[in-house]
């Protein structure tokens, strides 16, 4: 019991002292670190700190997301992201996880993120001696007939042990006997114990001899395991049976047809009759799903497949044939049969991905990795080695890693999400086999938008023409901008800018609906006050930073026959349109009565005046002039004529629906005598009635010549800040003959329309929704888009 408890203390010591040098032994080597550790260490136990060795900052790892990206299989391991310390996560047992493999490494792939980095890590899982060399039976009973000669062999049951290396079974021994000894054969990677008799058996003096077989492995302190061997004697039968070979070897492809025979072992016996008919056994030692493969015919010796040979799964398998005669006792010998199995190109090659996102920003530079491709494939050799590619015609890019069939999907070019929003990443992936297999699998990755297009308007300048007297509140005209990004990107609102400048400063009286664009007139405009103007609507995303575009809007304020037509003579002095005019009966036909003078602050067809006689005492004898408001006598006066004659004169303008004022005109008839003496009479009256008249007139001339003055200086400034093509030019024209009238044009792309006076011509074309002041006349220039409100 002591000796145990010391031989566990130097095994506990043994373990620490390996584990210590085994942390020590951290390489790195092409672009790889590997660790060793010992199984069976504690969890919690610091594998090493993978941030340091790889140069990493520390104090961003749990920003960058520094994390372990393998499978499942890999839990065995944790990263600590706080300070990059690699430590053991859950019980490690070598055996477990590598079986017969050595040497048992782990590999461990590590990301961090912004900037993508992946590394790999390889740990060691060095075998400690943590299993005992076993025994499938407990007793194995050795007959054995007593005729047997000295030196014959009897293969004895090979201990199992799990570990690998020096820690496998290394060595077997008997305990001390008189007529047996072991000996060691190898078979392969397999030491095989054989019982040696040396001393002739007598089954008189003893039947039975009692054996321990000890197996002992290479560990230190090594560990042991026994067997209980009874060698019982029995009568002469005194020929074995011999295997023309110890040793057959075959080799077989996978995935052969069952039935398909394998080979035939072949043993003789010299004896006759019973004792030399031999019959054929497997090995009673052999693992119980090699029963389930392969069968053996025992009268042949044939050995056939039975099961499925899968090379994945197995590639070598190991058989121990019995051969025993019928004699009494039955004497018995043994072969090995390895049968080596052939890969076949049967397992297509899979695709593991580790996506980082489905979702890839349209501003992400050339180069970033956006999924991790794993590509494994089963079978061996040239069957095992894979071709991995991308589908034609997408921005993305395989990036090959240091190990094989390890690659980055990385972004080859930049993305616009405007032209392609969604992508279909297909991964072909085709093993170098005869005929090669292949897999495909599809990664879905949406384009995520960012703020990259301003908004934009379709047209740019604007032009909008306005009648007077617009309803102020109501909306006169809309802006809509149009923006190629999504969702808040794309979530336009508009503004007017408002700025000192003269001509902008109308802005104010205009209001904006930030959401649709809506210009709402705050008040009612007066084209003979303000003829024109321009302001500017700036549309701008919600993105960040947000982007804005502007579109310059040029207002025409259109006329409307909204002023009737004043009279500026006849005046009386009390304001009222009357007056009298006294002229000798002696004129001729054509004498000049007198001239009715009006003026209407609109323009063209509204501002032109026509005047008719409304009422008047005698047709015969007086003409009014349509156009100038000129009376004139249509014949010589007579006696019977009647001394004084009242004209009623209508003045209408032009507009679609007419205004009018209307003046009376009082003619006298005198003598020629009396004529001249009235005349002198009422020179001095006369000529106080016409300073009063010829006041009014050139106040209205001093007005309408200001106005003309402020257009021209308008127009200048608007032709000198404007950068397109687009004209707009006032042409004065003056035309007083009885009537003070004048005419503007405006100039816009197709069309150019004219506001007339009097003197326009009648079949001159009215553009329907004018109301009837503006004429339309052709353009050369080239076209231009027009609104109209």
């Amino acid at each position: 019991m002591e000796a145990g408890g010391q031989r566990r203390e130097m095994q506990c010591w043994w373990v620490a002292i390996s584990f210590s040098l085994m942390l020590s032994c951290v390489e790195r080597a092409s672009a790889q670190i590997k660790y060793s550790i010992a199984e069976e260490v504690k969890v919690g136990s610091v594998v090493g700190n993978v941030a340091k060795d790889l140069g990493l900052d520390i104090s961003s790892l749990e920003e960058r997301r520094f994390r372990i990206v393998s499978g499942a299989e890999d839990a065995q391991f944790e990263v600590n992201s706080n300070n990059g310390v690699l430590y053991v996560h859950r019980n490690i047992d070598r055996e477990e996880l590598c079986k017969r493999i050595h040497p048992c490494i782990k590999n461990i792939k590590l990301v961090a993120e912004n900037p993508m980095e992946i590394h790999y890590v390889g740990v060691e899982i060095v075998d400690v001696n943590d299993n005992s060399p076993s025994f499938t039976d407990e007793e194995k009973i050795v007959e054995i007939p007593e005729s047997t000669l000295q030196g014959k062999r009897f293969q004895l049951p090979a201990a199992r042990d799990p570990d690998v290396v020096t820690n496998t079974v290394r060595m077997y021994k008997l305990n001390h006997n008189d007529h047996f000894s072991l000996q060691i054969r190898e078979m392969g990677e397999d030491k095989v114990p054989f019982l040696v008799l040396q001393k002739t058996l007598d089954r008189e003096k003893e039947n039975a001899h009692k054996l321990i077989l000890t197996a002992i492995d290479g560990g230190n302190p090594p560990r042991t395991g026994t067997l209980n061997v009874t060698v019982t004697v029995l009568d002469s039968n005194d020929n074995h049976p011999t295997f023309n070979q110890e040793l057959y070897s075959v080799t077989i492809p996978e995935n052969v047809d069952r039935d398909t025979s394998v080979t035939t072992v072949k043993a003789t016996d010299l004896d006759e009759g019973v004792n030399g008919k031999i019959e054929y056994f497997f090995g009673g030692e052999l693992n119980t799903k090699l029963y389930d493969t392969f069968s053996l015919d025992k009268d042949t010796g044939e050995i056939r497949v039975k099961g499925g040979i899968d090379f994945e799964n197995m590639e070598v398998y190991k058989l121990d044939v019995h051969a025993t005669d019928k004699g009494q006792p039955p004497m018995s010998t043994n072969c090995r049969v390895i049968i080596k199995v052939l890969d076949v190109n049967d397992n297509k090659p899979e695709i593991e991905v580790t996506s980082l996102s489905k979702m890839v920003s349209e501003d992400s530079k050339p180069g970033t990795v956006v999924a991790l491709i794993s590509i494994t494939d089963q079978d061996a050799g040239l069957n095992g080695k894979v071709i991995c590619s991308l589908s034609d015609n997408v921005p993305f890019d395989l990036k090959p890693s240091f190990q094989d069939n390890m690659y980055s999907l990385v972004i080859k070019h930049k993305l616009d999400r405007e032209s392609v929003s969604h992508y279909d990443v297909t991964i072909t992936a085709t093993d170098c086999g005869v005929p090669p297999l292949s897999t495909s699998r599809t990664l879905s990755f949406d384009v995520s938008d960012v703020n990259d297009n301003a908004p934009q308007f379709a047209q740019n300048p604007v032009e909008l023409y306005l009648v007077e007297n617009n309803e102020p509140g109501k909306p006169i005209f809309s802006v809509s901008a149009s923006d190629k990004d999504l969702n808040e990107n794309a979530a336009l609102t508009y503004r007017i800018i408002r700025e000192e400048s003269s001509q902008q400063k109308n802005a104010v009286f205009l209001n904006i609906n930030s959401d649709n664009g809506q210009i709402i007139a705050l008040k009612s405009f007066d084209f003979e006050t303000l003829k024109t103007f321009q302001f500017q609507v700036a549309a701008s995303d919600s993105g960040t930073p947000s982007l804005s575009n502007n579109v310059t809007v040029n207002v025409f304020i259109l006329d409307q026959n909204d002023n009737a037509p004043a009279i500026l003579y006849p005046l009386s002095s009390n304001g009222s349109a009357q007056g009298v005019e006294e002229i000798p009966r002696n004129v001729n036909a054509g004498h000049l009565v007198t001239k009715v003078r009006a003026y209407d602050a609109d323009i063209g067809y509204n501002g032109w005046l026509l005047f008719s006689l409304q009422e008047v005492t005698d047709h015969s004898l007086f003409a009014l002039d349509r156009y100038t408001g000129q009376i004139r006598t249509l014949r010589s006066f007579t006696e019977t004529d009647e001394a004084e004659h009242k004209l009623l004169i209508l003045v209408k303008d032009n507009g679609n629906v007419s205004l009018s004022a209307t003046a009376t005109v009082i003619v006298k008839l005198v003598e020629p005598k009396e004529a001249f003496a009235a005349s002198d009479v009422k020179s001095a009256a006369k000529d106080d009635e016409e300073s009063n008249v010829i006041f009014y007139l050139m106040i209205t001339l001093g007005a309408v010549s200001v106005l003309f003055l402020v257009s021209i200086i308008v127009l200048i400034a608007m032709q000198c800040s404007k950068s397109t093509d687009y004209t707009s030019k006032y042409l004065p024209e003056t035309n007083y003959d009885g009537t003070l009238c004048h005419s503007i044009q405006y100039r816009s792309g197709e069309k150019r329309y004219m506001l007339v006076g009097p003197r326009m011509s009648i079949g001159s074309t009215i553009v329907p929704g004018s109301h009837a002041n503006t004429l339309v006349l052709p353009d050369r220039r080239r076209p231009s888009e027009e609104v109209r409100a």
